[in-house]
Formats: structure tokens, sequence, C-alpha cells
């Protein structure tokens, strides 16, 4: 299997970066094939640019360029190095620290310029159906999300002030991975890493370790099919979880 991991880790000393090598030592002690891009080190300019596609300006909505530039070869070389990443990768991981409840900018910038329009996303089937939710892309592919929160993991749990976990991760699971056709699997998250409850960074590797110990045989996030389980104007249909509206509709029942 080949792995792709993108860290956010703010700097080389961050428990982000010390999770993200160990992510990648255990995937290569399992015999795998691991690229490890660190965002910061790489000084990743986070915000789409002109440069991005070859123009002096952005005449276009920015899906077009992308387009354009992908049929005439003006793609930027980082963009197009890291798009060749992706397009071989089995397993593609992020590892964060869970900022403002989400992405730092430097990854969201990531998927904003390596997830361009004709490459990830913009593409029908054979019957003109659009493919994403379930058959994107990227179908084939496992995602899994390592992230960090300094608050305790009550507070991210069903009634916790900062919002389910699974909620928090929604965009991430759904609309990046899923969007695109990447199974999400379980997400690792890492809680209370600022409080006074936390195990120390020792656990932290120890979890890391065990949750890559299964990943050829664990069961991706359940999530429905586009064009399964929607109707023409993309609601969820009125036979699954009716008289819901939490994002858990999303999920088919265990």
């Amino acid at each position: 299997m080949q792995a792709l991991i993108v860290s956010a880790a703010p700097a080389a000393s961050s428990l982000t970066a010390d999770l993200a090598a160990v992510a990648g030592s255990t995937l290569r002690e399992q015999g795998h094939e691991v690229v490890l891009l660190d965002l910061a080190l790489l000084d990743w300019h986070p915000a789409v640019r002109p440069s991005d596609y070859g123009v002096e300006e952005l005449t276009a909505p920015v899906g077009k360029h992308a387009v354009d530039a992908a049929a005439s070869g003006s793609l930027a070389p980082e963009v197009r190095r890291h798009q060749e990443l992706l397009r071989r990768a089995d397993l593609v991981v992020l590892v964060f620290p869970l900022w403002w409840a989400g992405m730092p900018a430097i990854l969201k910038g990531w998927v904003d310029r390596v997830f361009t329009q004709g490459f990830a996303y913009g593409l029908r089937d054979q019957q003109g159906n659009p493919r994403k939710y379930g058959d994107g892309a990227f179908a084939g592919k496992k995602g899994l999300v390592v992230t960090t929160a300094g608050d305790r993991a009550e507070a991210f749990g069903p009634r916790g002030v900062n919002g389910h976990i699974d909620d928090l991760l929604f965009p991430i699971n759904h609309g990046i991975f899923w969007y695109t056709g990447i199974e999400p699997l379980p997400p690792l998250t890492l809680l209370g890493v600022d409080s006074p409850v936390w195990a120390g960074i020792e656990d932290a590797r120890a979890q890391v370790r065990k949750r890559f110990e299964n990943l050829a045989t664990d069961e991706p996030l359940p999530y429905r099919r586009l064009l399964d389980d929607y109707d023409a104007e993309r609601r969820l249909l009125d036979e699954h979880a009716p008289g819901r509206s939490d994002l858990a509709i999303h999920r088919r029942p265990a």
C-alpha cells in the first residue's frame, strides 16, 4: 500500500509533527510505502493564486482556470507534484491540531490548491451523473484523520460545549474525503492534550500505533451515496431517518 501523510504541524517540535512521524514509521514497519508531507517545512502557501494556473490574474472562476491549466500544461509544478502523490496514494492521512473547530489554514490551503476541478471533482459518469459523495475521482482510496484538541473529551461529546467531534470533522470526512470518493475511516481523535488529565506523549504515540494496526480490515464510515439515497434536489429521501435533521442522518444505520 502507498500512503500519503499530510501534516499541518505548526513546528518541528509540535505534538502534531511527532505523531505524524509515528504514523509514518508505523506504516513503514508494516511494509507500506510512505510519503510524509510536512506543509510548514515545505513552506506551503495556503492561498490559491493566479500563478497556480499560469496566469497573471484570475479573470474566470477558479475551477475553469484549473481545467484550462491542466489542459495546457501550465498548472504550477508544485501543484502537479502533489496531485501525482495524491493520485498514487491508496491511503491519505491528514494529521493536524484542531484549530478554531477545523483544520489549520495551511492544510485547508493544501486541499484548496491540490484538489482542483477536473482532477478531484467536477467529473461525471457515462450516464452524465455527477461523480461525488461516494463515486468521486478518488474512488478506491481510503482516508484517515488524526487530530488533536486541547479541551477534555467530554467537551466534544454528545452534549459537549464544543459540539460533537464527529460533527466537527464532518466537513473533512464527508465534505472532502467522501465527496471525492475517498472512503473515510473512523478518525483518531486525541482529546484533552492541554488538560491536566492528558496521559502524555507516550500514550498518544501508542494510540497512533494502535490505530494503524488494522487498516486493511477497518470498515469505513458508512456514509450514504448521492445517487442511491438522495432526491433530484440532493435532499435525503424521506424514507431515511424521518423527522431528523442532524448530521448523522447522512450515515447508513449500523
